[in-house]
């Protein structure tokens, strides 16, 4: 089995850099997520409210711990995620085009996470 088909299989999943804005990534990967069945819980630390759900300022204010962590933000902030994870115990990082770079990628491995670039939108078209 695939990295890629392995996340997508767990069902608790986190969107960190979740928008209100309908128009970007961060509304669209959240919304395509829940309604495909998922459990989601949206992380942004300026928001509260998102579509009539409550928006959560961290991964460590979650009511539960994801299996996967899908990353809408910029590079730098997901390589600040990839300790937050590890203290956690997630075990998968999805890092979403224009949130992903080397740096994370090691981190994620130096720390034992899967960590996947990838747009999770498409690959869940092809599921």
């Amino acid at each position: 089995m695939s990295v890629t088909d392995e996340m997508l299989d767990k069902k608790v999943w986190a969107v960190v850099g979740v928008s209100a804005d309908r128009s970007k990534y961060g509304f669209k990967v959240y919304d395509r997520l829940k309604r495909a069945g998922y459990t989601v819980y949206a992380v942004n630390p300026h928001l509260t409210e998102m579509d009539g759900d409550h928006v959560y300022p961290d991964l460590a204010s979650l009511p539960e711990t994801p299996d996967v962590v899908n990353c809408v933000v910029p590079p730098s902030v997901t390589t600040g995620l990839i300790p937050q994870c590890a203290e956690q115990g997630i075990k998968y990082i999805w890092m979403q085009p224009g949130a992903d770079s080397l740096e994370a990628m090691d981190l994620a491995k130096g720390n034992k996470i899967e960590a996947l670039r990838a747009c999770v939108l498409s690959e869940l078209r092809r599921r």
